[in-house]
């Protein structure tokens, strides 16, 4: 036992599996009752009260994506694509322990996945990388939640963010929606209603294929969503454009989904091969299923719909967020840039009213 006095205050040092422990004891006013202090500090962390876990770090990567993956199925709206990804880092880190794992081998995944080309040639994007190294970020956090690791090493400190591209952002043009409705025929005319769904409520993918008949509200005009990405309940009216669609599936329905399978009663699974089939029957090109969500938040806006209700119908937590949604329209920006044009033509003229006025 390591105890000493310094400056007339009473200390315990030592150290166990590498780790230092270094306790002044205030109440001590002798040697003998530091040693005291410190056998009964190490009784404590024995028996677990100052985290000192056996076997901490010891749990198999592989066992706490399975863990992962329980908790996203609970917890994630969109858990599917969490899934894929955290397989993926099963592949690269799967015959590691957590606390092998370091941020440089976290940066050496990152090297890889940059050098490693996707199976139609292209290149990785940083933002692909970025949102698998927030589900392992999130991983081990879950460790450290549960006691089985102390310190995460990709937290946003050790492990930075990969500087994400910027695109150009995709709204849906009035003569493109009317394509788009038109293409919805013969195999795809279920995705009709689908596509008006979107563009009339803003909803995400996964709310709207996972919408069941409970949440719509036919007597007061209201969808209320169960099931949403930050787990808060939110209701959207419906609209005039999109009601009789509701209601003509309501009369046919064979499932407990709005929008459902036929055959099998299910709800739709994904839409990665009906959405860009209509799409190019239409003539569209660059357009995923997303971008109607952006341009129901574009269209409100562009109708002086105030940001606080767009907010509250896409059910995002930050008016920040909103505003990164509603981009503005090219005829209001060249209404906004005419305006600068014309300002000094209305002064002057107002100017002459006024010295009118004045004489």
């Amino acid at each position: 036992m390591a105890v000493y006095q310094s400056k007339g205050r009473w200390y315990f040092r030592f150290q166990i599996k590498g780790k230092q422990y270094n306790r002044a004891v205030p109440e001590a006013t002798s040697k003998r009752d530091a040693e005291k202090a410190e056998i009964r500090f190490k009784s404590d962390l024995l028996q677990g009260k100052y985290n000192l876990v056996e076997g901490k770090g010891e749990m198999s990567f592989s066992k706490l994506i399975d863990v992962y993956i329980e908790y996203s199925k609970t917890n994630n709206l969109s858990w599917k694509g969490c899934v894929s990804r955290a397989e993926k880092l099963r592949g690269y880190f799967g015959k590691k322990k957590i606390g092998e794992i370091s941020p440089i081998d976290i940066e050496r995944y990152r090297t890889e996945q940059k050098r490693t080309p996707k199976i139609n040639g292209a290149q990785r994007s940083n933002t692909t990388i970025n949102r698998e190294i927030e589900i392992l970020r999130k991983m081990f956090n879950i460790a450290i939640d549960n006691n089985w690791l102390d310190n995460n090493p990709c937290s946003s400190r050790k492990v930075k963010k990969l500087r994400e591209e910027n695109k150009q952002e995709r709204f849906l043009l009035p003569e493109e929606e009317e394509r788009l409705i038109e293409a919805c025929s013969g195999e795809h005319i279920y995705m009709k209603p689908v596509v008006i769904c979107a563009l009339n409520t803003g909803m995400r993918k996964g709310e709207i294929l996972g919408m069941k008949w409970n949440c719509i509200d036919f007597k007061n005009g209201f969808i209320t969503l169960l099931q949403t990405k930050s787990g808060k309940a939110r209701k959207i009216p419906i609209s005039s454009a999109l009601m009789p669609e509701l209601q003509e599936l309501y009369e046919n329905r064979n499932s407990d989904f709005v929008f459902s399978n036929p055959i099998t009663q299910n709800g739709y699974y994904d839409l990665k091969r009906a959405f860009p089939s209509i799409c190019k029957k239409a003539g569209i090109v660059r357009l995923r299923f997303h971008d109607l969500r952006h341009t129901a938040a574009t269209r409100m806006v562009a109708a002086g719909i105030d940001l606080i209700v767009v907010k509250d119908i896409l059910g995002h937590a930050d008016i920040s967020t909103t505003m990164r949604y509603a981009h503005p329209v090219p005829e209001r920006k060249l209404m906004a840039v005419e305006a600068l044009a014309n300002f000094g033509k209305n002064n002057k003229i107002l100017s002459l009213k006024n010295q009118d006025n004045i004489e």
